[in-house]
């Protein structure tokens, strides 16, 4: 999907640590025809793969290889960290950002609460906004997300954690969006966001509108600055594995609401 000029690919959710026994990291490594590059722009919205696999870094530096004009803006998921603490999860990917910058320039970027601006007029804000779960779906949270489970999610990870990453990530898009609404208010931003932002029925599966769960998956900001600025054209977001295309036309605002997920 292409939005504006410089024009944008989206894609989340393509889980290549899948299936468990034939991961496909190098399936879509293989041949340009099983990955198809359609913009110079790729916005990668998190559970690409695992960090803890090193194929995962082999494939993102397959595509800078094979497009020496593609810039990559990856936003991490959950399913990153599978396997390992989620401190060294987010350290082994600013590493690989580090190294592969020095190789390749500026065209890989690790958007875990980072401002890009990639033109005079356009910035790209980009973090995981972990969802707020709410207290009374704790529990079932707790025990049916395999964020939570010791040994196959996020190792040490807990439902107090995962709402702390969420406040903190609100914190920062709103102040950031906030900053520019105020002192650059010239600028479209583009959000980036692994988590869904809304709770708008066109952005969810109705299949799971009265799951116990579903405050792991998304979180209502409507009410937030950052979903209310005019300065905002376009959300996209994964993790639902429910893709969608709508405009939030809300209070006069003409923000495109993009997901692109490819699932499991």
């Amino acid at each position: 999907m292409t939005l504006f000029n410089p024009q944008f690919q989206i894609l989340s959710d393509i889980h290549l640590e899948t299936p468990t026994l034939h991961p496909s990291y190098t399936f879509f490594s293989r041949s340009p025809t099983r990955f198809p590059l359609l913009a110079s722009n790729l916005l990668l919205l998190g559970d690409i793969g695992l960090v803890q696999h090193h194929a995962l870094f082999s494939f993102l530096r397959y595509l800078l290889e094979r497009t020496p004009n593609l810039r990559i803006f990856y936003v991490p998921g959950n399913h990153e960290a599978y396997g390992m603490p989620m401190d060294a999860a987010l350290s082994a990917m600013r590493t690989f950002e580090e190294h592969v910058r020095a190789e390749f320039g500026e065209r890989f970027w690790f958007m875990d609460r980072q401002r890009v601006d990639v033109s005079p007029t356009l910035t790209i804000l980009g973090c995981a906004l972990w969802s707020r779960i709410d207290e009374r779906q704790s529990e079932a949270c707790a025990s049916a997300l395999t964020d939570f489970h010791e040994t196959n999610g996020i190792r040490d990870r807990t439902v107090q954690q995962h709402n702390a990453d969420h406040a903190r990530d609100l914190e920062w898009l709103n102040e950031q969006v906030g900053a520019i609404s105020a002192s650059e208010g010239y600028r479209k931003i583009i959000v980036l966001t692994h988590h869904s932002p809304t709770a708008d029925p066109r952005a969810n599966d109705p299949v799971h509108a009265d799951s116990n769960v579903n405050s792991g998956f998304r979180t209502d900001l409507s009410k937030e600055a950052c979903w209310t600025s005019l300065n905002v054209k376009l959300w996209a977001f994964g993790h639902t594995h429910f893709s969608c295309q709508y405009v939030d036309e809300e209070d006069g605002r003409k923000k495109l609401v993009v997901s692109n997920q490819k699932g499991y």
